[in-house]
């Protein structure tokens, strides 16, 4: 068993000695009699749910706080994304959106107590769980372990946030009970015990010798062999499905005594691209979470306000799994959650709420209703250029030229698109292959030849396409970066072109890469005011597409369909609302918050489509979102 470092858990100096008689000192503490937690010297027991402030617009952040609160929730759980915070290493981010001071304080004056993720890996779903994709600029780095390059990033960056925490700590006056340390670390290959012990020695420094730390893994043996440590208290994770008592008993293994906690109860699953939308039914979240409330254990439910990515750079964060191959998560993290993508809340919150009622008061008072949404109807776009006519625009640095292909980390492009542009070594007046060998491309490719399209090369997908042309002729392909894996072994996940690509019987070589800021651009207001490009006929291959429309009087959220696209990204007034791929569903609409609307004046729409626009394009406002839709499942359709 392992103690989360206690003590008498002294709180701030006290001058008056009468004063110090009738305050106790605040303490939160593990009782291996009693088997809980002692909050102030009594026992305590929380029900928790996590809220990632990453991914609800600031706006929100009270609203969906507050319904946890009244849904009868003693605590949130509360990730921080390293890479969210750290963009490029030593520059740090940490206003508007990414403010998580200001929302560390909103919890605690909404009266809710706070568990807190800060990683360094946090898993989440979350692109490469949460550790910055700029520390595979070091490409034989090797991420979760005693690596001095990794512990130094991790050091530097522990340094920057934790300072942050220290005041919020339960001991000092705030409102954060406990912290943990990694995430679910049993499951990933390294069972590197260095690494832990770095962290917890880090951790201790930072934070006092007083906080409950704690780890956060599978119900497994094998994964609780090489995810905890002596010195960090030992929770585990499982959902409804599971046996409790046989959970339990995992955990108990290696906690003999104290309280017992499922720190990631799942109350949905998430979404992959080109599967059927998860579902967990409310009876069954509600029956497993009375099960462990009657066993006295706490529980943290995963996934309760589990919104859509919603800041300005957003759509650069959801991030991929490997199962077999590569599985990249939808932009929408709605989760089958008890609160909605929208935050509204749902049958299953309300379930929730009843099994809580049981085992403590509610507390008094509506539960907030759902926010108001809007049909603002169809929206027509033009076309305003293709991707390739806008290079000067998009990458104005210019390209970078090599001899073979480079991966977005050699060239320092952490999200999103770049170009990889070579000539045809020779005339190809019969069709030859172009050809990406298995791992090649990271994760779709976008092939045109002399500017028009030819078709998409995808990783664990098509991997052959069939040109013709002439020596010289320009071979173009757009790299999409699709999600970094956030969980498992193959975390160092290299995008771009991570080999060589053939064509008939030899390599290509001589490549110019442009690394494209289209983010930036588009924040800026490009390319709404400029003039649309006269070459751009055609509707199929990589291009932009913009319009507008008016609010009518009052911004309310809504939910956009694209009736007829192929795949792509979407921009309202600059705010990057996240991909759309209604093809391979299930996702079918993206949620828009109200407030990122404008009020009186037109909202600026940008669309970059991938593959090919509709003949006449259009968008669809509607009320309501559309999930469960998808080419393999089309029975499901909810038309």
């Amino acid at each position: 068993g392992a103690s989360g470092g206690l003590g008498e858990g002294l709180g701030p100096p006290v001058t008056a000695p009468l004063l110090q008689a009738s305050l106790p000192a605040r303490s939160f503490q593990l009782d291996f009699e009693e088997d809980c937690f002692l909050k102030d010297g009594v026992p305590f027991r929380y029900i928790s749910g996590s809220i990632h402030y990453a991914r609800v617009p600031r706006p929100a952040w009270r609203d969906r706080l507050l319904k946890m609160y009244m849904s009868g929730l003693s605590a949130v759980q509360v990730y921080v994304p390293w890479n969210y915070h750290e963009p490029l290493p030593g520059v740090y981010d940490f206003a508007g959106n990414r403010d998580v001071e200001a929302f560390l304080d909103l919890t605690a004056e909404l009266g809710l107590l706070v568990i807190l993720r800060p990683g360094p890996y946090i898993c989440a779903e979350w692109e490469m769980g949460g550790l910055p994709a700029w520390l595979l600029w070091k490409s034989d780095i090797v991420l979760r372990s005693s690596d001095p390059a990794y512990l130094a990033a991790v050091d530097s960056w522990l340094h920057v946030l934790l300072p942050k925490i220290k005041p919020r700590l339960y001991q000092y006056g705030g409102n954060i009970i406990s912290v943990q340390v990694e995430n679910e670390y049993g499951s990933y290959y390294a069972c590197d015990y260095d690494y832990l012990r770095h962290l917890l020695a880090s951790f201790r420094a930072l934070l006092g010798s007083e906080v409950l730390l704690f780890t956060t893994d599978e119900a497994g043996a094998q994964e609780l062999r090489c995810g905890t440590l002596q010195g960090l208290y030992a929770t585990i994770d499982f959902g409804p499905g599971s046996n409790v008592t046989e959970a339990f008993g995992a955990q108990r293994h290696v906690e003999p005594e104290g309280p017992l906690v499922n720190s990631e109860y799942y109350t949905g699953w998430l979404d992959y691209w080109g599967e059927a939308h998860a579902s967990t039914s409310s009876a069954r979240v509600a029956r497993g979470l009375e099960d462990m409330l009657q066993l006295g254990a706490n529980v943290n439910m995963q996934g309760l306000s589990f919104l859509g990515h919603i800041t300005s750079h957003c759509f650069l964060w959801p991030g991929a799994d490997f199962k077999g191959q590569y599985k990249p998560v939808t932009t929408s993290y709605d989760y089958d959650a008890p609160l909605s993508e929208a935050g509204d809340p749902t049958e299953k919150l309300f379930a929730i709420r009843t099994v809580i009622s049981k085992f403590q008061p509610l507390p008094v008072g509506p539960m907030p209703s759902a926010t108001t949404k809007y049909a603002y109807g169809w929206v027509a776009l033009q076309k305003y250029a293709s991707l390739l006519d806008v290079l000067d625009v998009l990458c104005p640095s210019g390209p970078i030229h090599s001899q073979f292909p480079l991966t977005f980390e050699a060239i320092k492009q952490v999200h999103g698109f770049v170009v990889y542009r070579t000539q045809l070594p020779q005339d190809v007046p019969d069709p030859a292959v172009l050809e990406a060998p298995p791992h090649t491309i990271c994760d779709r490719g976008y092939v045109m030849l002399q500017k028009e399209y030819q078709g998409t090369l995808e990783r664990d997908g098509q991997t052959v396409l069939r040109v013709t042309g002439r020596a010289g002729n320009t071979l173009d392909v757009l790299l999409e970066n699709m999600g970094r894996i956030s969980f498992g072994a193959n975390i160092s996940d290299f995008k771009g072109l991570v080999g060589n690509l053939s064509l008939g019987s030899s390599y290509l070589s001589n490549w110019l890469m442009y690394p494209l800021a289209i983010d930036t651009a588009v924040q800026q207001g490009w390319p709404h005011g400029a003039l649309p490009k006269s070459s751009s006929r055609g509707r199929v291959g990589p291009a932009f597409y913009t319009g507008t429309f008016e609010t009518p009087g009052i911004a309310w959220d809504t939910f956009v369909k694209f009736p007829g696209w192929g795949k792509g990204q979407l921009w309202i007034n600059g705010f990057n609302l996240g991909r759309y791929w209604p093809r391979r569903g299930p996702q079918q609409t993206l949620f828009v918050p109200g407030s990122v609307l404008h009020v009186g004046r037109p909202n600026n729409i940008t669309v970059l489509e991938l593959e090919g626009a509709p003949p006449t394009p259009l968008l669809l406002f509607l009320d309501q979102p559309v999930f469960n839709r998808t080419l393999s499942h089309s029975t499901v359709a909810t038309e």
